[in-house]
């Protein structure tokens, strides 16, 4: 896949909401792999991305091949989260008003390798940075142990890329999140870790 023949978009805001649809759909198909396993459905993802509609600081970066979009990537004040993204940071004392909360960050297997893992994190941190008044970038990441059944043999984390971006691993910093694997039936609780990385 050559790269000069995707573009690129940007939205902020309420106007997320004009690519639902496309980041819905790009959402289950990436997260449908391993470690996530999301069987996901377009009703689910468009209630749980109207948190960044609801954020005037929120912010969408995504690469389009044509008119399809192959990847995205998402960043919200941690302020303006949910509940269960803002907790282990409240308990362990942070001001949440000093934190930029960085969501996913997805794109097809085929246009990987080009490049585009860096431009989200880069993107995302000068929007982060824009403001002037945020000292910290946070994420976080499903923790599925090492010996999960559905673990792939040559399934590599993307550790190694984070550390390469600064980005350092904060086990204290956990919490859970609700979704239906593959093949389930109920929803059930996975673990997530957070990745910390200053800003300033």
């Amino acid at each position: 896949m050559r790269s000069a023949t995707l573009s690129y978009a940007t939205k902020k805001g309420s106007e997320i909401e004009e690519v639902f649809d496309d980041l819905a759909a790009l959402r289950i198909a990436v997260f449908r792999d391993y470690p996530y396993l999301y069987e996901g459905n377009v009703a689910y993802e468009k209630e749980y991305l109207l948190t960044y509609t609801r954020s005037e600081r929120a912010f969408l970066f995504a690469v389009y091949d044509g008119d399809k979009m192959v990847g995205a990537t998402t960043c919200i004040p941690l302020s303006d989260e949910t509940d269960e993204v803002k907790k282990p940071f409240e308990v362990a004392g942070f001001d949440l008003n000093t934190i930029f909360y960085f969501g996913e960050s997805i794109l097809l297997p085929a246009y990987r390798g080009l490049g585009l893992g860096h431009r989200f994190f880069d993107e995302r941190e000068q929007h982060a940075q824009s403001f002037g008044t945020y000292s910290l970038s946070c994420f976080c990441s499903v923790d599925r142990g090492e010996n999960h059944p559905a673990k792939p043999a040559d399934y590599r984390p993307n550790d190694a890329f984070w550390k390469k971006r600064h980005y350092s691993k904060n086990p204290d910093l956990a919490t859970t999140m609700a979704w239906l694997d593959v093949d389930d039936r109920e929803s059930s609780h996975k673990k997530m870790i957070f990745w910390t990385k200053k800003l300033v």
